[in-house]
């Protein structure tokens, strides 16, 4: 116990000490929101990667879609090193950063208002953000503290609470600069904590070939599969299908996530992004192919009581923390701050992507008297009110973590996800386009949370994505254009070309030297 208590005061520390290191980073809107724009490639890949991965990935879908597909869920991890992370650094990267910046904008739904010339739409995207934002937020509590209890057996609402003061703390004083600067420090732990539990785990199944070998011995329970022996440790798993939908969900959806894509907004420069593609898509083939890699040996302790629900059903959220619970104390505190460090990275993009959307995509829209201290106070007081938000709606979560996840990214990602891609790319997309984007990506959500005609909330949401990138440039072509004078000024920054001095030339000192 004193070793899990030593590495958490050193953690909580840490990352105190960087909020208060970077606070003069935060004394404007653009410092606060975006950190001005100077994050360099380091900082930019590891705050992307770290607020994609949290305990939503680490506890509750490599719990539950390792249990349910074994080894073959790795793919959902080399989705999101693939689809997540390099091609959406490749796709959107540069092209976000250009045009964000010619337009000056600070935020998605900014993005939408000026990029579609219309108020209305940078209202509207503000308010599924703040809706939608919340689920999610609260699904990272949820995971952490299963852990918490494991390891300090001390109560759910004490871990939500001390989680989110802390993390209130740091962003308060240092802003989008204290955030990202912590998930450098958070990535590096989680880089070396995943690694070292995955070999932990394994050793204690008797090695490697052992572990696949008693896993292979599990027949699927899937209907499709029934009876199958070697399903768990096959190519594409006992129902292929399915875990397509959860590789597209947790893999594609980050292409119109706020809180993901507003880390392009605030790199510094070209260069960092070529730098950023890289690091990003190796954190994100060690953090999620390994936590699904080793979610995939769930199946091996099926005989643990601890991961059964009172009613006799597989509690997905506890097989983790059950795999977890036979390591070394030594282990276990660093796994403790690992998903510390996983869920603090992500619920602190969160909520600064909420508190200063809202403010400046709502309040500052209609109060347009605010000066630059009033919008930061706002952003203070907006997040301070989130955070708590979080916290009451996650002291009684409404159902699993992966159940919560895919709600908010499938209304998330997709409502935003085609009328930003198709809006950096296709000068012919129409605001009309973006609205059946928002109407489609919030319909299918929340009509399916009642009525259930796809049944997984998982599949939902990535037919909701999928579902946007037709209808964006389908409605685009039979509805009104923005002007072409307009839209052209948008698009110019792509085609800034920039001249420099020439500092030396051999040809003149060839001549010199004749």
């Amino acid at each position: 116990m004193g070793i899990k208590i030593f590495f958490l005061i050193i953690f909580f520390a840490v990352m105190i000490l960087i909020g208060w290191m970077t606070r003069r980073k935060a004394a404007s809107v653009d410092g606060f929101v975006l950190g001005g724009r100077s994050a360099g490639p380091w900082l930019t890949a590891f705050g992307y990667g770290t607020s994609y991965f949290s305990a939503v990935v680490f506890v509750g879908y490599a719990g539950q879609f390792g249990f349910k597909y074994g080894i073959s869920a790795t793919w959902a991890g080399i989705g999101n090193a693939v689809l997540g992370s390099l091609l959406a650094w490749i796709v959107l990267g540069r092209r976000t950063r250009v045009m964000t910046k010619h337009l000056d904008s600070r935020t998605m739904p900014d993005f939408f208002g000026k990029r579609y010339n219309s108020d209305s739409l940078k209202v509207a995207a503000a308010l599924i953000s703040f809706v939608f934002l919340i689920p999610y937020t609260s699904s990272v509590y949820n995971g952490l503290s299963r852990l918490f209890r494991m390891a300090f057996n001390i109560p759910y609402s004490v871990c939500v609470i001390v989680m989110a003061a802390l993390t209130c703390v740091y962003v308060l004083l240092g802003g989008y600069m204290a955030t990202v600067v912590n998930d450098f420090v958070q990535g590096i732990i989680m880089l070396f904590g995943i690694s070292a539990v995955i070999v932990a785990v394994i050793n204690n199944n008797g090695g490697f070939i052992q572990a696949l070998t008693t896993l292979s011995e599990y027949e699927s329970d899937l209907a499709v599969t029934q009876g199958m022996k070697g399903a768990f440790t096959s190519f594409f798993g006992p129902d292929p299908l399915n875990l397509l939908g959860v590789v597209v969900l947790t893999s594609l959806g980050t292409w119109g996530l706020p809180q993901m894509v507003g880390k392009f907004y605030a790199i510094k420069d070209e260069k960092s992004i070529k730098a950023g593609t890289i690091i990003s898509t190796v954190f994100a083939i060690v953090v999620a192919g390994g936590s699904y890699f080793l979610g995939g040996f769930g199946r091996l302790y099926s005989a643990n009581e601890s991961i059964y629900a009172a009613n006799g059903s597989v509690a997905y959220d506890a097989i983790i923390p059950a795999m977890l619970s036979s390591l070394p104390d030594l282990l276990i505190g660093i796994v403790v701050v690992l998903v510390l460090s996983a869920s603090m990275s992500t619920l602190s993009s969160l909520v600064l992507t909420s508190s200063s959307s809202v403010t400046l995509d709502l309040i500052a829209h209609f109060n347009r008297s605010m000066d630059e201290k009033r919008k930061l106070l706002t952003m203070r007081v907006l997040l301070v009110f989130f955070i708590i938000l979080s916290v009451v709606i996650a002291l009684n979560p409404p159902t699993f973590i992966a159940q919560l996840m895919g709600y908010s990214w499938g209304a998330l990602a997709g409502s935003f996800l085609a009328p930003f891609l198709w809006g950096l790319y296709w000068k012919k997309t129409t605001p009309l386009a973006v609205w059946a984007s928002f109407i489609a990506g919030v319909g299918i959500t929340l009509s399916n949370m009642f009525l259930h005609y796809i049944k997984s909330p998982i599949n939902a949401g990535a037919f909701t994505m999928l579902a946007g990138l037709v209808i964006v440039p389908v409605v685009s072509l039979i509805t009104p254009k923005l002007e072409k004078r307009m839209v052209d000024d948008m698009f110019a920054g792509y085609d800034e070309t920039i001249t420099i001095k020439k500092r030396y030339s051999l040809v003149e000192d060839e001549e010199e030297q004749n």
